[in-house]
């Protein structure tokens, strides 16, 4: 702001409904004034205080030929009310869901279909240079597939998002594109594995949610190889964190995952009748959420592209029909009744359950023997062992725990299939990461689940801080240009709340291995060690919950339940039933060796080389096993390893409305995802900078109208802009016309092999047109 402002300057002010109002100042200002005289959009008139102890000076609004930039750093005022507004009149006015903030692509989810990703437009992108086509998704994976060729180092793509923000229709694109430009010389069908792998991932991982009809309930990293020649040889995959408690229980109008809902919709097909399913209305683990439909979408149709994909990757059909045993099981054993006995300590089933007959034959597996042990467990003490009654609630419990275990080997086994189906021999030569990771949650009750999301957005977000800034920075101390370093955000110490010594991991795995701690006994121990934590805090109303103060938003976790699903138990009986099984790929599922936690995440070398997930040894019931929180812990850390090894492109996508509506932008909702994502972040250290960087060339081109006659005979144009701007800092004064005065900052001055140019971008127009 300057000490005086005229009438008409336009100017943003705060408001409760769209986060930001423009106006338009209908008296002088001067230095001092204590009220801003303001007319609305709607010609209404406003008197606006302000004042040192009262709202600060509005902000000022872009001219109109800027409004709708493809790059938010063009924008001549670089803060949060045009940012929205520009990208609100992109979406809305222009249908473009995607816009640069730098070297960020923010993506808003349209949700429709548009026809914006043929093979067309993939040609039309490949080979050109990012800032010469409109932005889109892949223009973000042709400058990494260029930078990969071209600096000779490993990439990743970052996509990141809210949950139903487009992640993995993002990263899917971003896939798409490197299977095209990358395809084989040799093997044509490597290109149709890897794509043939997001059908099958999506059936068994996805489901739908209350904010999104296909929301990826798990983590995923797609390294994808190239050799020499940068052809596509090869891929692999690491999941992290599957939410198996989806598998029996879902909320009000969600589903489980896809699968369950495919084969119920096909169970009429001949080849499918020893399944004996019916509709999904049928089973509790598929009717919990009360809707087992999703709008514009068909089961049926979707599990023959599931099984074609299946197909693809070299699952033969006998194993196929493995796998959905193995999931039509899960459903029956869903249904089978645990009758309480009436001492309230024991329980049975009954011998004539339909559902349990079929469960145990789907698997191969004894059915006596199951009945057995469905209600019973066996204690080992120094001395003895013995057999204990379960009550009908320790039953059910244990029913549950096992379906959760079953779906989640089953889960692993697939991915280890894909990536042995992905796998060459070939030597790799460099690869080219897709990230599709769980956004930040928060509902209105959060567990283990949300907790361990949230983390892993915080570690993404230090990773993108610390890349962004740095990198940005970094630059300006290369170029030499005179620059105060910039402090950002830095959410080390919520990250160090959740995982350092004696932080919240730890203290629930120290709770989990007392003999007979409890959720609440943890909570205690939250409270006592962390109160004077500035990122934790306890709720006043509650002994059992805790809040978290994420960069995005606090977040109130119950404790209930994060002790049985940080241990994850299963009972050891009912395991050896499973690995007796007369069919061997449930007898495979379940040997010792077998790791329920992301089969690719333990093994250090799918960092570097494409190759086959093997994942580490691990008992069941073992003191020695590790808790799935400290599971899920050091996967992360291997990621923030592989992620840190690599150049990453960073895809921020931003969810318009909760409703899942067409082309329809809150506002409210857009800037609360802007503020927590770091785009504004990225913004703030962009009007502090040199966001706008300018060939010598174009920048000649469109400023030759300040330069002197000597100036002009200069054939080095380099040269030329350089002493313009040489002229500009010394002396601005030489640069005034009429009463048009050329305004810039000092300390502006010429890149290497870029300028700064937007500062008097405005000042030459008015000149021009003088």
């Amino acid at each position: 702001w300057f000490s005086s402002v005229f009438q008409y300057t336009r100017v943003w002010i705060p408001d409760p409904e769209e986060v930001w109002k423009a106006a338009e100042i209908i008296k002088d200002y001067k230095e001092g004034d204590t009220v801003l005289h303001l007319k609305l959009e709607d010609e209404t008139t406003l008197e606006y205080s302000i004042g040192p102890k009262d709202n600060p000076l509005p902000f000022l609004r872009n001219p109109d030929i800027l409004v709708g930039e493809n790059d938010l750093t063009a924008l001549s005022y670089l803060h949060e009310p045009a940012v929205l507004h520009n990208l609100k009149v992109r979406f809305l006015e222009s249908n473009h869901i995607y816009t640069y903030c730098g070297i960020v692509l923010v993506a808003i989810n349209p949700y429709e279909q548009l026809h914006i990703y043929g093979e067309e437009v993939i040609t039309a992108y490949s080979g050109q240079n990012m800032g010469d086509m409109d932005p889109h998704i892949f223009a973000v994976a042709e400058e990494a597939y260029k930078q990969m060729a071209r600096d000779e180092k490993n990439q990743s793509i970052i996509v990141s998002g809210e949950s139903g923000a487009g992640k993995t229709v993002s990263a899917k694109y971003a896939m798409r594109f490197f299977a095209t430009v990358g395809g084989s010389a040799n093997d044509t069908s490597i290109e149709e594995k890897v794509l043939a792998s997001s059908p099958i991932m999506e059936a068994i991982g996805n489901a739908k949610t209350t904010r999104n009809d296909n929301s990826s309930r798990f983590g995923k990293y797609i390294q994808i190889g190239f050799d020499r020649r940068y052809h596509i040889i090869g891929a692999n995959m690491r999941t992290y964190l599957l939410e198996k408690s989806r598998v029996v229980f879902q909320a009000e109008d969600e589903r489980n995952y896809h699968i369950f809902y495919q084969l119920c919709a096909s169970s009429s097909l001949s080849e499918f009748k020893d399944l004996s399913l019916t509709s999904a209305e049928d089973f509790t683990f598929t009717s919990l959420g009360e809707n087992i439909f999703i709008d514009g979408v068909n089961d049926a149709e979707d599990l023959v592209k599931t099984r074609q994909a299946l197909s693809m990757l070299g699952v033969k059909e006998i194993h196929q029909m493995s796998i959905f045993k193995i999931i039509a099981s899960i459903l029956h054993l869903g249904n089978v009744e645990i009758v309480s006995e009436r001492d309230g300590e024991s329980c049975h089933i009954n011998r004539d359950d339909t559902y349990l007959r079929h469960f145990c034959r789907l698997l191969g597996i004894e059915q006596e023997q199951m009945e057995h042990w469905l209600c019973r467990r066996k204690l080992v003490t120094t001395s003895e062992t013995y057999v204990k009654n379960m009550s009908h609630a320790q039953a059910v419990n244990a029913r549950d725990a096992l379906a959760k275990h079953i779906y989640a080997h089953l889960f692993d086994w697939i991915v280890e299939h894909i990536n042995k189906a992905l796998h060459t021999s070939t030597k790799q030569h460099s690869f080219i990461g897709v990230l599709d990771i769980y956004g930040f949650e928060t509902f209105e009750i959060n567990s283990f689940e949300q907790f361990c999301i949230n983390y892993a957005n915080e570690k993404l977000q230090q990773q993108f801080n610390s890349h962004v800034f740095k990198l940005e920075q970094e630059e300006y101390m290369k170029e030499q240009i005179p620059w105060t370093l910039i402090d950002f955000y830095d959410n080390q110490p919520c990250i160090d709340l959740i995982e350092a010594k004696l932080g919240i991991l730890d203290l629930l795995d120290e709770e989990c291995k007392v003999p007979k701690g409890t959720d609440q006994n943890w909570a205690q121990k939250l409270y006592s060690k962390h109160s004077n934590s500035g990122h934790f805090e306890k709720p006043r109303m509650s002994n059992k919950s805790f809040i978290v103060v994420h960069f995005a938003d606090k977040v109130e976790y119950q404790s209930d339940g994060f002790l049985e699903k940080n241990r994850d138990t299963v009972y050891e009986e009912q395991i050896n039933i499973l690995k007796a099984s007369q069919f061997q790929l449930v007898a495979d599922l379940f040997q010792d060796g077998k790791d329920s936690g992301p089969p690719s995440a333990t093994s250090k070398s799918s960092k570097i080389n494409v190759r086959a997930a093997k994942p580490a040894p691990k008992g069941h019931n073992r003191e020695h096993r590790k808790s799935v929180g400290t599971q899920f812990r050091n996967s992360l850390h291997l990621l923030m390893e592989t992620l840190n090894a690599t150049t990453p492109h960073y895809v921020r996508c931003i969810k318009p409305n909760d409703n899942k509506e067409s082309f329809v932008f809150d506002s409210r909702r857009a800037v609360q995802q802007l503020r927590a994502c770091g785009v504004l972040e990225t913004i703030r250290i962009s009007a502090a900078g040199y966001p706008s960087r300018w060939t010598y060339p174009d920048f000649f081109s469109r400023y030759r109208v300040l330069m002197t006659k000597k100036n002009m005979t200069i054939a080095d144009k380099k040269q030329v802009c350089k002493n313009l701007l040489e002229t500009l800092i010394k002396d601005p004064d030489k640069f005034q016309f009429g009463k048009t005065k050329i305004f810039f900052r000092a300390g502006q001055v010429a890149y290497l092999e870029k300028l700064r140019a937007d500062k008097f971008r405005f000042a030459c127009i008015k000149i021009q047109k003088t």
